[in-house]
């Protein structure tokens, strides 16, 4: 199954710039993965974008209202959704500064959420990516999510 990322803005901090390079480079042995930057703009211009862009995948809106849950339950939703057969691809949809349009969540498939904290998009980046990282590593059993 793929999985593309649709980011607002590419990250300009240099640890998270790091951070994306660190997790994208260790993801990619595990699934198709691909970061797409979009151009920022106003909330309703990007959200417009990120709902063209995501047309035909899954969609994950990362919204701070969205659910929490654990990094096996994030496992088990990826191991879901790939054996389900009717879904050809995830897309995760992160927002820039202003977040996401009312329309954009709703038409959202599930909408994630990282903390009950306001995230900086950047750092909400490498966070989803380390997930992601984290999420493969469990359905593989390998030692780097420990209980």
């Amino acid at each position: 199954m793929q999985i593309k990322v649709f980011a607002i803005g590419k990250p300009k901090l240099a640890f998270a710039k790091a951070g994306v390079e660190e997790y994208a480079g260790r993801l990619r042995p595990w699934t198709f993965f691909q970061i797409d930057y979009l151009k920022a703009g106003t909330r309703e211009s990007e959200s417009a974008v990120l709902l063209e862009r995501s047309a035909g995948l899954l969609r994950v809106v990362l919204d701070e209202r969205g659910e929490q849950l654990t990094s096996r339950v994030l496992a088990g939703r990826l191991s879901a959704w790939e054996q389900s057969g009717t879904i050809k691809g995830i897309a995760v949809l992160i927002g820039g500064a202003d977040g996401h349009t009312e329309a954009l969540r709703e038409a959202a498939d599930w909408q994630w959420s990282l903390s009950k904290l306001t995230l900086q998009h950047e750092m909400a980046l490498v966070l989803v990516l380390e997930q992601l990282y984290r999420a493969y590593t469990i359905k593989a059993g390998t030692p780097y999510h420990r209980d």
